[in-house]
Parts: structure tokens; C-alpha cells; sequence
């Protein structure tokens, strides 16, 4: 009854998007919608099917860590030919499926399992997900839970009794029954220094309004491996530059004065340093607004659902719960130009004199960054007028969580024409100016991955371009001053030390060049010196263009410390422009990133993709992404090992393609970085420029160009020609600035 059921759906889809009456933008939002994330209803649904599974033994998330529990439920992407059947031969819609991640605590062999349940609404039937190799997720690789940081706060609580008064003495702070001056924990990780360890230190902070930047000069290491909290155990404790190998020896050297006494100043509640608490002055009064974005005749774009239109532009998105924001079917003028655009992960790795200095390797899909996309505020994260959407996720929770206003699109005026010209007549005047303004859509959106704030923006140019960028900004992540931290970074405020780090990006760029079958080159300079034809034993030197076709994976993998060419084209060699050229978009890079560490030093397997600035693979099924939530907590041994995806050296000439763009850069923090970093300059990314796709610059569509030219020899009059109205209307909001910021 199921499989007639499906060929009558299929048959009836079929019908349904072969008939002439289909409007092109409803058509697009229903293509788009399978790639939409799962609903609430859906997420509900999967929950408790899974609930009713008497064979799993499912509990909350709640009150022991000795329970089975769901952690994580995502859309699981169907596989590429199928959505491809589905977008461009009118073949079924592929099957909506839920990606399950189930932590089995309470048996003899704790393990993490994913799951494929569907098909949604209403689930039937789950499958283990299975990945290259049969490999398996090792448990203390899981991310750590709300319930697992409950329990480090209880032994916090215990450990901070018997040293109370040292951290009184030492900072005018406490953990313990503590009030008005209290002090928290920073968790560092990896959680150890090999696989299977789950030890993570913890630096004391104070705890008042940016903590980040108030450490007291107190580190402890935890071993927290055991589902039984009773069993975890102080390691190791780090206290103004000295070492203990416990609380008893810290508290007794302590009271006989047998180390090194800290006493740091008397915290001043009047001293807003980390706070955004305006202080100082202007030259220029800043306390009425400044121009704001405005719409004068309403959107020039539509938003449906998870689909956009935007003058040539067509694409779909989602926010993945793993990861963070996924672009798909990109096209311009109904060509597709990607499939796939995605974060994969973000790094940031320290350096320094204290212990979670010198831990901090943090690879943020582990700490949820797909899921801190908090609300987006009006007028300051993204214009008044933008348009705003909801997004939900089911991470560590018992039910789905709403993330209110988390992602923003809006359109943009750039401030710069996207071309212009001044034709002089050599003898004070001219014959013509022309120009046309630059606007640009945006969708945007945020990760808050505990300090840092990363500001996701993908942006699309009327000619065609396709910008993708990330600012970094939020808090750095200080440590305490020792004197001989200052190699490190920089010295920010009393006491405390900006640590130098590097800030790495990995994105997934499944390009579709005008179709699925690709070829990647690079195009140089080559210098030649040639006879000077019309002057004969004269010379010329000048350059040519030097073509270089990659004809496997590890030819078109680039080293970070080798030079990336210029020109990185991938082109479509079975069709041609009006021109005779190849179609072919090109990636330009906007990065100064580095590799961070020795190629297999420990750490570094577990982000093998940041070896390479560029890496070209053929599309394969079996690698949908770089790096995974369980990377974080065991890069020693990862789950998904990226140098893979090369070692086959498959052929990539005239195949589907996928480029993994790393970028990135280095962050010495300093003075200016307090309160806050700030975005000028420290944005990185990468475009997507059209080289030879169309006959001309697509964007002589537009309507918005000026034309001026003189009526008469004396300039005194001038014609205009121009296709908008020349009064722009209304462009103040009339609703006050609001924000909720909750997500439940």
C-alpha cells in the first residue's frame, strides 16, 4: 500500500510542476522546501517516536548522566542526485529524514549512535547513520551537556569550600555560598591530552558583566571521565604561576606561606572597562542617530519561506544545527552556479603561559555553533527593515527551542557605484556621465560561541558576485598575567593578558558551473621578453597568460605556506558563453590565514582541512562535511578526517566538484580590543566572481542607472535619463527600537 501511495505521490508532482499555470517564485519556494530544516512539529514527532522505542530506554535530559537521551536532531540532507532528480527533472521530492545523535549512557559500554528517522511527518522506521569506514563516535568525544555542567558546578561547589578563603583573600570574590561577588568557570578544551580522556581545566573568573576579561589568577583541571560525578577528582591546580597537585597541598602551602601570594586589587564596581558602558567624548556629537537603511518604495526582493529572490538571484537556506547557516541551488537567471555553500567550522587556537592558554584549541562545532544564533537586534545587527526569521533547534534539550529573529535580510546600498564613468571632452566639459548604484542583498546571521560573536553574512551583487564573509567580534578570551606572559599577546588591563591566536573558517563550496560536470584550472602570469616587431633590436618585456588544468585531487590541494594562484577558475568545458570561453566563476580570497600546527602534531588531525587554503575533491555522498561536533573533544582520533577526502587522489576533470575554502587570520589582541573586538579589518572571506558565465556584466538589467548628457554646447542644460522615480519617499522607521532576546 506504501509504495502505490508513493507512485501516485510522484506521478501526481509530476503532473503537478508539469502544468503552465505554475508561477516561477511558488515553484521555487516549493523546490526550496527540501532543504528546509525541521519544523517544531516535525522535531516533536521524531522525539516521540524515538520516546516509544521501549529497545532504546530513553529518559530526559535531566538529573543523571547515567541515562540514555536524544541530543540532537537535525534535517538529514538527501543525497545530491536525488535533490537534483527532484530540482531539475521533475523526478519524487526525496523522503524528509531527521538526523538523531542518541548519547546510550546507561549500559556496560556507553557509546553515541546516530540515527536516520523518517519519513517525516510521521515517522516509522530509524536506521544507523553510517560513515566511511564503519567508524564509530567514542563517548567522550560527545559534546558536554546542560546536566554535565550541573555536576561540574556541584564539584566546583565542593572543591571551592575547602579553598574559600584563599579565593577571598585573593580576589574579594568567592564560588562557594556565594551572594553579590561571585566568581564562575571558563571550560577549556580539548578535554585532555589524548583520546579518550575527558579532563578539562577551568579558569576562575570573576563574575560580573564581561567576565571574560577578569581571570584571578586560578586554574583547575578536573577529570570528569566517569558518568559518576562522585568519582571526578582534582588533577592538577595552577595558582599565580605555581603548580599543586591538589586542593589539600594548595591549602596547606597556602596557610605556611610556602608559594607565591597573589592579591589583586579591590574590584571597583564603578570601573566599566568591560562593559559597553559609554565613556569619554567625541569631537562630533554621537548621542542623536546616524543614517539608517531605508526602503522608500518597499523590497525589491521576496522571501518565501526559506527561498529568496533577488534581481538575478534564486537561492534556498537553512540554519544546520551542527554547523550554522547552508546556502543551496544558487542560481542566477535560472543557472545554477552552486549547489552548496556552508559553514563548516571554526577554529580558534591560543597560546600562552597558563594552562588554558595553552590548552585553548577550540573547534567550535563542539560548543554548539550552529545553535547560538541568538535574536538579531533591530537596527543595530541588521537594519530596521530587514526581514527577519525565526529559526528552531533541538540540542540538548527535551523539546524544540525557538531562537527568535536569528536570521536577517535585508538590501543594502553600498555606498560606492557598481560602475560609473565621466567622459571628459578634454576642454572643461563632457559628453556623458553614467553610473549606477550598488546594492547588495544580505542575509545574515550570528553565532555566540561562549566570548566570541561571529557575524555570518553571504552577499549577493548584481553582477553576479557572490560575496561570503565572517566578522569575528565579542570578548577575547584573557587570561592572568604572568611576567613572563607578555610573548604571548598583550597586556589589556591590570592582571590581565590578551592571548595571541589564530581565527580559522572552513567552508563547503559545492560549485555546479551551469551543471554538474566540472573542471578546475589556475591562471598565471608567465613573463616574456619578445623582439620589438616595429622597432627592430628593441625589446619588449611584458606577461602572458599561463593555463594549468588539475587533473586529480592532490594537484588542486593548496598548502598553506605555498602560494595560491591568482586566478582559481572552475569552469563547465561542455559550455561556452557567446564568446567562446568556457562558463567559469573564479574564487577570490580575502584571508591572511596560516597553518596553526605541524601537519599530524596531536590536535592537528582533527582539523586536517586547515592544511590547505584550497582543496578541490569530486563529490562524494560520503563526505558531506570537513569536521563534526565530535572533533572538539577528541581531535586526536576524529570522527571525520578531512586529509581522506584527498588521499584517493580521485580524478576531478569533468566531474562534479566541491572546493573547501579555509580562511582566516591572526588575532594579536590589544588596547583597542577592550571592551570588545571590533569588526574593520577583521573580516575574512571569500567571492565568487563570474569569469566569462555571461556575455556581458548581468547586471545592465538593472533599472537604477543614471544617464547625463549636456542639451548643448554651453552645458547649461542637461538631459536625464533614468528609469526610477527621482523623489525617494518616507525613511524613518516609526516603531521604537524593541529586543527580547530569549529563546525557549
Amino acid at each position: 500500500m506504501w509504495a502505490i501511495n508513493l507512485v501516485w505521490v510522484a506521478t501526481a508532482h509530476c503532473l503537478l510542476l508539469a502544468s503552465s499555470s505554475a508561477h516561477p517564485t511558488y515553484r521555487g519556494r516549493y523546490k526550496a522546501s527540501v532543504f528546509s530544516d525541521l519544523t517544531p512539529p516535525e522535531m516533536t514527532s521524531v522525539r516521540s517516536f524515538l520516546m516509544d522505542q521501549e529497545s532504546f530506554h530513553l529518559g530526559s535530559t535531566e538529573q543523571t548522566l547515567k541515562q540514555n537521551t536524544i541530543f540532537m536532531m537535525e534535517l538529514n540532507m538527501p543525497k545530491k542526485q536525488q535533490v537534483l532528480s527532484f530540482l531539475d527533472r521533475n523526478g519524487p521530492k526525496p523522503l524528509r529524514e531527521a538526523k538523531v545523535v542518541i548519547y546510550f549512557a546507561d549500559q556496560p559500554h556507553p557509546n553515541v549512535t546516530e540515527y536516520i528517522v523518517g519519513p517525516l511527518p510521521h515517522p516509522y522506521y530509524y536506521r544507523p547513520n553510517v560513515y566511511r569506514g564503519n567508524k564509530t563516535i567514542k563517548f567522550e568525544s560527545r559534546p558536554v551537556t546542560t546536566t554535565e555542567y550541573y555536576f561540574i558546578h556541584l564539584k566546583m561547589l565542593e572543591v571551592m569550600k575547602e579553598m574559600n578563603h584563599i579565593l577571598l583573600e585573593t580576589s574579594g570574590f568567592s564560588y562557594y555560598n556565594c551572594t553579590k561577588r561571585c566568581l564562575s568557570f571558563t571550560d577549556i578544551a580539548p578535554r585532555g591530552l589524548k583520546s579518550g580522556d575527558r579532563r578539562s581545566w577551568l579558569m576562575i573568573n570573576k563574575y560580573v558583566e564581561g567576565y571574560f576579561l577578569h581571570p584571578i589568577g586560578i586554574e583547575i583541571l578536573l577529570n570528569h571521565r566517569s558518568l559518576d560525578p562522585k568519582e571526578w577528582a582534582v588533577e592538577k591546580i595552577w595558582y599565580n604561576g605555581q603548580y599543586f597537585d591538589s586542593v589539600e597541598e594548595l591549602v596547606r602551602k597556602y596557610a605556611s606561606n610556602q608559594l607565591s601570594k597573589l592579591r589583586l586589587p579591590v574590584h571597583m564596581d564603578s570601573d566599566p572597562y568591560s562593559t559597553f558602558i559609554p565613556r569619554g567624548e567625541y569631537k562630533t556629537k554621537s548621542n542623536v542617530h546616524g543614517p539608517k537603511v531605508c526602503e522608500p518604495q518597499g523590497k525589491r526582493y521576496r522571501v518565501m519561506g526559506n527561498y529568496v529572490e533577488y534581481a538575478g538571484w534564486s537561492f534556498a537556506f537553512r540554519s544546520s544545527t551542527s554547523a550554522g547557516m547552508q546556502l543551496y541551488d544558487i542560481q542566477y537567471n535560472n543557472e545554477r552556479i552552486a549547489y552548496e555553500v556552508s559553514i563548516q567550522e571554526a577554529i580558534a587556537f591560543y597560546s600562552g603561559v597558563t594552562p588554558s592558554a595553552m590548552q585553548t584549541k577550540s573547534i567550535d562545532s563542539g560548543w554548539g555553533m550552529g545553535t547560538v544564533d541568538y535574536e538579531l537586534a533591530k537596527g543595530i545587527d541588521c537594519p530596521e527593515v530587514a526581514t527577519y526569521q525565526d529559526v528552531h533547534h533541538f540540542y540538548d534539550t527535551n523539546k524544540p527551542v525557538r531562537y527568535k529573529n536569528a536570521v536577517c535580510i535585508f538590501e543594502l546600498p553600498t555606498g560606492v557605484p557598481l560602475r560609473r564613468h565621466f567622459d571628459s571632452n578634454y576642454k572643461g566639459g563632457y559628453t556623458f556621465y553614467g553610473g549606477l548604484e550598488n546594492h547588495v542583498l544580505v542575509l545574515r546571521t550570528s553565532s555566540t560561541v561562549y566570548n566570541y560573536d561571529y557575524i555570518w553574512d553571504f552577499i549577493f551583487y548584481q553582477n553576479g558576485v557572490m560575496e561570503v564573509k565572517v566578522h569575528p567580534t565579542g570578548y577575547i578570551q584573557a587570561t592572568f598575567l604572568t611576567p613572563n606572559g607578555a610573548v604571548y599577546g598583550s597586556k589589556v588591563n591590570n592582571n590581565v593578558l590578551g592571548n595571541l591566536h589564530t581565527h580559522l573558517i572552513h567552508y563547503k563550496v559545492d560549485l555546479d558551473i551551469a551543471g554538474t560536470e566540472n573542471s578546475f584550472e589556475t591562471v598565471g602570469l608567465k613573463a616574456e621578453n619578445i623582439s620589438n616587431p616595429w622597432s627592430p633590436g628593441d625589446f619588449i618585456f611584458q606577461h602572458r597568460l599561463e593555463h594549468r588544468l588539475k587533473f586529480t585531487e592532490r594537484h588542486a590541494a593548496f598548502r598553506f605556506g605555498s602560494p595560491l594562484p591568482k586566478y582559481l577558475i572552475f569552469m563547465n568545458p561542455n559550455k561556452m558563453n557567446k564568446w567562446g570561453h568556457p562558463k567559469s566563476y573564479r574564487i577570490q580570497y580575502n584571508s591572511n590565514g596560516d597553518q596553526i600546527l605541524p601537519r599530524r602534531w596531536k590536535e592537528e588531525k582533527g582539523v586536517s582541512w586547515s592544511r590547505y587554503s584550497l582543496a578541490v575533491t569530486r563529490h562524494s555522498n560520503a563526505e558531506p562535511t570537513s569536521s563534526s561536533i565530535y572533533a572538539q573533544n577528541d581531535p586526536w582520533d576524529p570522527f571525520v578526517y578531512f586529509e581522506n577526502f584527498i588521499r584517493n587522489n580521485e580524478d576531478i576533470v569533468n566531474k562534479d566538484l566541491v572546493a573547501w575554502v579555509t580562511v582566516g587570520f591572526l588575532h594579536i589582541p590589544h588596547a583597542e580590543d577592550i571592551p570588545n573586538t571590533t569588526t574593520p579589518g577583521n573580516a575574512v572571506g571569500f567571492l565568487l566572481r563570474p569569469f566569462n558565465f555571461f556575455d556581458e556584466d548581468p547586471s545592465v538589467a538593472s533599472k537604477s542607472p543614471v544617464i547625463v548628457r549636456p542639451a548643448d554646447g554651453s552645458f547649461s542644460k542637461v538631459n536625464i535619463q533614468r528609469w526610477t522615480p527621482e523623489v525617494v519617499g518616507h525613511c524613518v522607521s516609526d516603531e521604537p527600537f524593541s529586543y527580547n532576546g530569549t529563546y525557549f
